[in-house]
């Protein structure tokens, strides 16, 4: 499963989630199982070229129609804030859908 968080900087494990219209950097978590595998990060969304399964969000204000348009599951955070954090609300059905 691939999942693709909006973050403000390009670290693992400082990262935090961002408003996609205020992020610097696209985290692309993959997961084998229920264990982060890999973490990629990206200037722009459209420089990641492979079928994304998830996308988490902020709140439900983002603009994501073209997320829903490619058939994208998206998902709002409620206080998660790190990678890790959102990657458990993930695996658990925590987060809220939109």
């Amino acid at each position: 499963m691939k999942i693709v968080i909006p973050v403000n900087k390009k670290d693992r494990y400082l990262s935090v989630i961002s408003s996609i219209e205020e992020n610097t950097a696209w985290a692309m978590i993959c997961l084998e199982g229920s264990k982060i595998s890999n973490v990629e990060f990206f200037d722009r969304y459209e420089e990641i070229y492979c079928l994304i399964d998830k996308i988490v969000v902020v709140n439900n204000l983002e603009f994501v129609w073209p997320f829903q348009e490619e058939g994208i599951e998206i998902l709002i955070v409620s206080k998660e804030k790190s990678i890790d954090e959102i990657v458990e609300s993930v695996l658990l059905n925590r987060l809220k859908k939109f």
